[in-house]
C-alpha cells in the first residue's frame, strides 16, 4: 500500500504488533489495534518514533481517540501513522488528531493531502494541531478572516 506523509519523508521502521512490542519494548516502532490500550505506551513515547494507528473501516473512529492522547496527553513527537481504510475525506481531521503519515491506496490520495490543511479556513473545536478555535479568536478580538 502507497505510503504518503506530510513532512516528506516516513520511517522506515517495521512495526511490531503491540503483543510482540510488549515482548520487545525496546523496539521503536508499534503498531496498534483500536482496542490495545495506548496508555501502555504512555512510559515509552520518549523513545518510539512510529506508532501506527490502524482503522479497520471508515466508520471506526478510534484511531482518532488513541492519536489524541499520544499527541495531546502523553506527549508522543514521533511519527504517527493511519493505516486501513484511510479515506481522503477524512485527511483534515487525521491531521487535527496529530497524525503526519498514512498507507491509502484511495486514488488522489496525495493531492487530497496536499490540500487538506487550507480546506477549513476555521476550526471550532481544539485539537492537537495547534489551531485556535474560533470562540479563543473571538474573545481575543482577532480578525476571524485571518487563519492561526
Amino acid at each position: 500500500m502507497p505510503l504518503f506523509s506530510e513532512k516528506g519523508g516516513s520511517t522506515i521502521l517495521e512495526p511490531l504488533s503491540f503483543a510482540d512490542w510488549q515482548q520487545r519494548p525496546a523496539w521503536p516502532a508499534v503498531s496498534l489495534a483500536n482496542t490495545d490500550p495506548v496508555e501502555d505506551l504512555a512510559p515509552h513515547v520518549g523513545r518510539l518514533r512510529l506508532i501506527v494507528l490502524n482503522f479497520p473501516k471508515f466508520s471506526d473512529g478510534r484511531a482518532y481517540s488513541q492519536a489524541r492522547l499520544l499527541r495531546g496527553r502523553y506527549g508522543y513527537q514521533g511519527e504517527l501513522r493511519a493505516t486501513g481504510n484511510v479515506l481522503r475525506d477524512q485527511l483534515p481531521f487525521m491531521l487535527r488528531c496529530g497524525f503526519d503519515s498514512f498507507e491509502s491506496d484511495q486514488q488522489g490520495f496525495g493531492e487530497a493531502l496536499a490540500h487538506a490543511r487550507t480546506l477549513y479556513s476555521v476550526v471550532y473545536q481544539p485539537a492537537e494541531d495547534g489551531r485556535t478555535p474560533i470562540s479563543m479568536l473571538r474573545r481575543q478580538g482577532r480578525s476571524l478572516l485571518t487563519s492561526s
